[in-house]
């Protein structure tokens, strides 16, 4: 395993904040905050949009997989790059 790409916050009042199998080895903190939440629908992640239309990631464990997080986030981060580039 390359260990840059996983990190763990044991001594975080949340830790773990969403239900995976083994948290104490698969879950990641890396992304706590999800680079790909203004991505809407194209995030790839397990979410729903509430009634007023804000979007619900908290039944979404894709950034926190220790196998695969990594991976999908950095396959879409061009794509965050290019949709917040400013327009000349």
């Amino acid at each position: 395993m390359e260990h840059y790409k996983f990190n763990q916050n044991k001594k975080c009042e949340y830790f773990p904040c969403h239900k995976i199998e083994n948290p104490e080895e698969n879950f990641s903190c890396m992304f706590c905050y999800c680079p790909l939440y203004m991505l809407g629908r194209e995030c790839g992640g397990n979410f729903k949009y509430t009634e007023s239309g804000i979007k619900d990631c908290s039944n979404c464990v894709l950034p926190h997989l220790k196998e695969t997080s990594y991976k999908h986030i950095m396959s879409k981060i061009k794509l965050v790059i290019e949709k917040t580039r400013e327009k000349k």
